[in-house]
């Protein structure tokens, strides 16, 4: 069997499902099946037999769910990477917790796993560093009838919206199901900062500062807009303006 392939374990609830995994995994470079199973605790006994590279895995199953299966997958020696293969669309924020390869939603298409595989093949040539922080890179958003995956730094404002987040970047901005505050936690504060309690910036999209006096103080940003600051953070930002 070739180094470039991943020995994989399709998990899922669904008889059908699994066998639609196998067939389009029969169809696609990289990928070897080696094992199915239907819920999570056989999933774990499975994986810790075959050591697979790789879990296809469904998210809502009785008994065990996809989470917890991956997050207990991962405390091993060797984890394997997961993609998630799932009807839903609104765990795309836990699957970032336990850093998913990717989140394919079902009816899957076969272009779409082999694209999710490739990004598997990659991860596994490029693991990076063990201690390495932990700051979302990318971020998974519904489109339509599938989840977009767009790089962090591509964002340059983050506003809140009741339970959700807008996220905007050059071209279009995004709607993600997660509040503000656990995206902050998320984002690298060496490159985003809270500016208001419903507005995040990334840091080089701020153009300079501005006092508009009694106390008030605004950002001018690069495509011109100036926002205000929020008293609560009006001095970890000024600190920002001074390093």
């Amino acid at each position: 069997m070739s180094e470039t392939t991943l020995r994989t374990l399709i998990v899922d609830d669904e008889p059908l499902a699994i066998e639609r995994m196998q067939v389009l995994c029969a169809e696609l470079p990289g990928i070897a099946v080696v094992g199915t199973a239907a819920d999570g605790e056989a999933a774990l006994r499975l994986a810790e037999k075959l050591k697979p590279d790789l879990l296809l895995l469904d998210m809502t199953m009785p008994g065990m769910d996809g989470l917890a299966v991956a997050k207990k997958a991962s405390s091993g020696d060797t984890p394997p990477a997961v993609i998630f293969v799932t009807a839903h669309d609104n765990f795309a924020v836990e699957a970032f917790d336990i850093d998913a390869v990717d989140y394919v939603l079902k009816p899957v298409g076969k272009d779409r796993l082999a694209r999710a595989i490739e990004r598997a093949l990659a991860r596994r040539s490029d693991p990076g560093e063990p201690g390495e922080p932990t700051w979302l890179e990318e971020l998974w958003v519904p489109d339509r009838s599938e989840l977009l995956r767009i790089e962090a730094a591509s964002v340059h404002r983050i506003d809140a919206e009741r339970d959700y987040v807008r996220l905007h970047t050059e071209k279009r901005s995004y709607l993600l199901l997660q509040t503000i505050a656990g995206l902050e936690e998320r984002l690298d504060p060496e490159k985003f900062i809270r500016i208001h309690r419903s507005t995040i910036l990334r840091r080089d999209f701020i153009k300079g500062l501005r006092h508009e006096g009694l106390g008030v103080w605004c950002a001018e940003l690069a495509d011109g807009e100036v926002l205000r600051i929020g008293r609560t953070y009006l001095r970890k930002v000024k600190a920002m303006a001074k390093r």
